[in-house]
């Protein structure tokens, strides 16, 4: 599958099927290849696109911090949708790549049909809490910059990026990580939900329990959303339940007649 020239690097992405589009970000250190259990049965009825986030994979991992941003990250995703001929898009992503779909949506209502948001959340109202999860990532960034993917993949983490593969996980540039990690995980102000005005479907992974809260909140603040709770699922609900994901997903889809 191709890399394309956009907004200054090298972006990697994959697309399979056709019809209306769909667009899937993973999440913290993932990569196109957590989708893997979606391409056959998304592609059957849609045109399914997923990408290496910069920073991520097979995608360019600039060393310069400067480089990444929210600003940036939406910019890469819609150079990419204009690089497809994508018009109009069902936006969706797990985890980090949820936060990605709320930020590309508020930037580009225009070309959001829907949203799919799984085991994510929509920032912080308390700054107490914001500064402890802050914390956590600049000591993540340091395992990160000082001892590598391997020191990365060994530290506990790592312990929810399971829907990346070894063989993927090593593949990533630890100072990419680092990079995105700063840009995109710290500093998380709380989203405003209530101006999200598409059909909106909330995910979230029954054992995921630092996920349920948030997607609860989302569910009562997003007008028009739907909370699907995923049995037997962790924070990577997609992987650890593909089926029922899926079959969770196409039932929004189709009862919105989308």
């Amino acid at each position: 599958m191709p890399h394309a020239k956009l907004n200054g690097l090298n972006l990697y992405y994959e697309a399979s099927g056709s019809g209306t589009a769909i667009v899937l970000t993973h999440g913290f250190a993932g990569s196109t290849s957590m989708w893997l259990p979606q391409v056959e049965p998304f592609s059957e009825n849609y045109q399914l696109i997923t990408y290496d986030i910069r920073g991520c994979a097979q995608s360019d991992a600039p060393e310069d911090p400067n480089l990444y941003s929210w600003d940036i990250a939406i910019e890469d995703l819609h150079q990419l949708l204009i690089h497809l001929k994508v018009t109009s898009v069902i936006v969706g992503g797990l985890s980090l790549g949820g936060i990605v779909s709320m930020h590309y949506y508020l930037k580009h209502p225009e070309m959001t049909k829907a949203l799919i948001l799984a085991d994510t959340g929509p920032g912080f109202r308390n700054p107490k809490s914001m500064a402890q999860w802050d914390n956590e990532r600049y000591k993540e960034m340091e395992v990160l910059k000082k001892g590598g993917m391997a020191a990365y993949m060994a530290s506990g983490y790592s312990g929810n990026t399971y829907y990346t593969t070894p063989d993927i996980m090593v593949s990533h540039s630890p100072v990419g990580l680092a990079n995105v990690s700063l840009a995109l995980q710290t500093k998380q102000e709380m989203i405003p939900l209530e101006e999200i005005k598409v059909p909106t479907l909330v995910i979230v992974g029954s054992g995921d329990t630092a996920s349920i809260p948030p997607s609860n909140y989302m569910h009562r603040k997003i007008p028009n959303s739907r909370l699907a709770v995923i049995p037997e699922a962790g924070h990577g609900s997609n992987v650890d339940q593909p089926f029922i994901f899926n079959k969770t997903v196409m039932d929004f889809l189709k009862d919105h007649n989308l």
